[in-house]
């Protein structure tokens, strides 16, 4: 057609390699030979032609979230005999009719992040991965922060729910590890942290939010609650970092682990290697957060306990026991969502392990235990037939073999002398120090089939006797031996200041 412009149809025909006939036939008709071919009609008749306009059209536009498989049981319950195998056809139909008649949807607008703008906080369950620590499934949770821009991490294992103290603890570490503070601060509405809470508490925690962003100059604000995508920065590196945890784990060869600080330590190393991947947005973006404060701010949960005769404290339905002396005395108890720090006046008295209601518990009156036998072991050994009905006697077993051996000595003997033999052994326990090894030795003899003896095993854990010291005889040298010294150094001074 180009040539034609200039050339006569003879000429271009030759030109373009066909022949002056073609050249005709196209100058009657410049179409495609794609655009010639009649629209396909259809092959067989339609499964939908009766039902469509007259049924389906008219319950998409009542109900346009309507799915083809539920309109499809619907036809076949008015119709009787209706055909399964349309299935497709239908979800083509629809999908039509929605791209041409549906609802206007809701359109996500992509964010700049500039860099020391925002970081983000959010927590994401761990349950599914199966960790176990020493046999026993974590049911934990992960406190996640991320930087926009740069994309720097911060993953902590949170045990409890997704509690102020839980995300005040974590974000704190997470600034003080980074070296600096975003000018906003993201989080979710807290769902669970204000779930079934009076209004006045709900106006506390938003106070204390307040104030902990206001300590690191960061404005607080939330996302729209029930929609996630507004905090999609954080929201789809949870399934990155899972994947990550997942993968790690499959390497490992094993999901349980010695200790929570172990655990913890593998998902540090996890966040250390993704973070150094992004060394240098991370390194762009630090330049621009603003400095930190002087100090932490309370990242805990405060409140007033007193010790009672039993020998501990009552603390949201959890019991703890601490060191009888302090029966009596008003504790404050530092609340962490892994630990209680207790204090006398102004002095440190206990650390304990923070416990929490059982699942399926909470709602029937009864209270949690974190028992320490070493603090009552002494008031057992005075009365050790209280160990019978203690309240309290399975968190008192420190490990599972001396539960087992509990088991076993209860079930051959007589339950006074039960007693007396398992207070002996959390007392041998205690004082020698040697929970472990005397576990172990439990396991040994139940293993056998021997019930434990206690006396063999206060004689194999007792001290090793140190041999009598040798006795040294030092010998004095004369007062003579001294002056002949000092007389030699001192000629060899006079010496050396003659010479100079």
């Amino acid at each position: 057609m180009n040539l034609h412009r200039t050339h006569s149809r003879q000429i271009a025909s030759a030109k373009a390699g066909f022949s002056p006939s073609t050249g005709a036939r196209l100058d009657a008709d410049s179409r495609l030979p794609s655009h010639k071919q009649p629209p396909r009609g259809r092959r067989r008749p339609d499964p939908l032609a009766e039902v469509w306009e007259a049924e389906i059209v008219p319950m998409l536009q009542a109900e346009p979230g309507l799915r083809p498989v539920a309109i499809l049981g619907e036809m076949q319950r008015r119709h009787p005999g209706f055909p399964a195998d349309v299935r497709r056809t239908l979800e083509r139909r629809v999908r039509l009719w929605q791209g041409l008649h549906g609802p206007e949807r809701d359109v996500i607008f992509r964010q700049e992040h500039p860099p020391g703008q925002q970081g983000l906080s959010d927590f994401t369950d761990m349950g599914p991965l199966g960790v176990a620590i020493a046999g026993v499934l974590l049911d934990h949770r992960l406190y996640h922060f991320r930087l926009a821009f740069s994309g720097w991490e911060h993953a902590q294992v949170v045990l409890g729910g997704e509690s102020f103290v839980a995300l005040a603890e974590g974000l704190q570490d997470a600034l003080w590890t980074l070296g600096g503070a975003p000018a906003e601060h993201r989080s979710d509405s807290l769902s669970a942290a204000f779930r079934n809470l009076e209004r006045d508490a709900v106006e506390d925690l938003t106070r204390r939010y307040e104030a902990l962003c206001a300590h690191y100059s960061m404005q607080p604000t939330r996302n729209n609650a029930g929609v996630a995508h507004e905090n999609g920065s954080i929201e789809a590196s949870h399934g990155h970092l899972k994947a990550a945890v997942e993968q790690a784990l499959l390497l490992r060869g094993s999901r349980d682990f010695d200790d929570l600080d172990a655990y913890r330590r593998f998902v540090d190393e996890i966040i250390g290697r993704a973070n150094a991947g992004r060394r240098r947005a991370i390194e762009l973006e630090r330049a621009t957060l603003r400095p930190l404060p002087p100090r932490r701010t309370t990242d805990y949960e405060e409140a007033i306990v007193t010790v009672t005769r039993s020998g501990g404290f009552l603390l949201r339905r959890v019991f703890y026991t601490v060191p009888s002396r302090l029966i009596g005395r008003r504790l404050r108890v530092r609340l962490y969502d892994d630990r209680l720090e207790c204090f006398l006046g102004g002095s440190p008295v206990a650390t304990l392990r923070r416990g929490r209601i059982p699942p399926g518990r909470a709602g029937r009156g009864r209270t949690g235990q974190v028992v320490d036998y070493r603090h009552v072991i002494h008031a057992l050994r005075r009365k050790p037939g209280a160990l019978l009905n203690l309240i309290y006697r399975d968190q008192l077993f420190p490990r599972a073999e001396f539960r087992q051996a509990w088991e076993a000595l209860i079930v051959a003997r007589a339950p006074r002398e039960a007693c007396r033999t398992m207070v002996g052994l959390l007392a041998l326990a205690h004082e020698r120090a040697c929970e472990v090894e005397l576990a172990a030795a439990l396991a040994e003899s139940l293993d056998a089939g021997e019930l434990p003896d206690l006396a063999a095993l206060r004689a194999r854990f007792e001290p090793a006797r140190t041999s009598v010291a040798p006795v040294v005889t030092i010998a004095l040298p004369s007062l003579a031996a001294y002056d002949a010294l000092l007389g030699q150094l001192c000629q060899g001074v006079r010496a050396q200041g003659a010479v100079a």
